[in-house]
């Protein structure tokens, strides 16, 4: 019986996008009926609620931002490692970040253009984990990112002397490799909880063109209340406790600096943050939009969702690359540099 209520899943791909919904949402009574558990072969993805007649339009600034997310934080890769000037504490953090916003830009980018360009919607249920899982693991890798970002300016603000000798290659190191691990580690059940789920065989359109943890566990028939449970933790623990602490090292580094006796110290010292500054904006506010959004904005239009969580994945890594190379000058000049050497090359 499992077997026969799976043959009006594959129809989907021969269908078009109103015969796609009609299949989605009206699987047969008997089906349902005699299904203990089910877990369906593949989800249907959306692009812009009620825009669909435009996503050939809407994918021309999306194939742009994507574009440019990868542009820019591939050249900050390029431009840290081919100058020896920026081998510094600041620069490899900056390079974890330009890193991560490639990971998560690769993340959303296939299933997101192959919904606005070729209007395939299908993914399958473990690749939709498999994206899932990816998906949170970089937004938790940027978190605390993010955090390491800011004791580094909080030790060369509040310690100047003793930088180089706190932050050495091999401590940064180290916390790198407890960033990708404390992220692992975290989400690493997240998919297995999902898989435990008995799904409902009428619920498999999703509300983005990717897969949140969130929006998955909703379309399933059972009880989701370890996930939601869980779900919360992961975001307490990781950038919940990320925000808090990045504010108190800001709260210490604006302490050190009201303690600084020349107001042009007070203004130079503070002006090596305003990028960190910005890059966490950039990253915390569409966070908390998200997270307020699927907790409390039930009766938003769909469209809102969409636009959000949209704002969530591609804007940070387009945005990061920007403030970095305007505000930083030895940043700017290096990736210009890299730019003359691959156009002259």
């Amino acid at each position: 019986m499992f077997l026969s209520c799976h043959i009006f899943l594959p129809r989907l791909k021969r269908s078009r996008l109103s015969e796609e919904l009609i299949c989605a949402s009206r699987m047969p009574s008997w089906c349902i009926a005699n299904i203990s558990f089910f877990q369906p072969p593949a989800f249907l993805m959306i692009g812009i609620p009620g825009l669909e007649a435009a996503h050939g339009w809407i994918s021309i600034p999306f194939s742009s931002m994507y574009m440019a997310a990868l542009t820019g934080n591939c050249l900050i890769l390029l431009a840290v490692r081919r100058t020896p000037s920026l081998h510094q504490p600041m620069y490899y953090f900056l390079s974890m970040l330009a890193l991560t916003d490639v990971g998560l830009t690769l993340s959303s980018m296939p299933t997101t253009l192959a919904v606005l360009w070729f209007d395939h919607r299908l993914i399958g249920f473990n690749a939709c984990l498999v994206q899932m899982f990816f998906l949170h693991f970089f937004s938790v890798v940027e978190s605390s990112v993010l955090l390491a970002m800011s004791f580094d300016r909080f030790v060369a603000i509040t310690t100047p002397l003793h930088y180089a000798a706190v932050l050495t290659n091999s401590v940064i190191l180290r916390i790198g490799l407890a960033i990708v691990t404390r992220a692992t580690v975290s989400l690493f059940p997240l998919p297995f909880l999902l898989k435990r789920l008995n799904f409902c065989p009428g619920k498999i359109l999703l509300s983005h063109s990717f897969c949140f943890h969130a929006d998955v566990m909703k379309r399933a028939c059972a009880d989701i209340t370890v996930n939601i449970v869980y779900g919360l933790y992961v975001v307490l623990s990781t950038v919940g406790i990320d925000s808090l602490l990045i504010v108190l090292s800001y709260t210490l580094i604006l302490h050190t600096v009201m303690g600084l006796a020349s107001p042009r110290e007070r203004v130079r010292a503070l002006n090596t943050c305003v990028s960190h500054i910005l890059a966490i904006l950039v990253f915390f506010i569409p966070v908390i939009g998200v997270s307020m959004i699927h907790r409390f904005g039930r009766h938003l239009p769909p469209i809102v969702h969409a636009l959000v969580a949209y704002v969530y994945l591609v804007v940070p890594p387009v945005l990061n690359p920007i403030i970095y190379s305007v505000k930083s000058k030895p940043i700017r000049e290096a990736m210009l540099r890299v730019l003359k050497e691959k156009w002259k090359g």
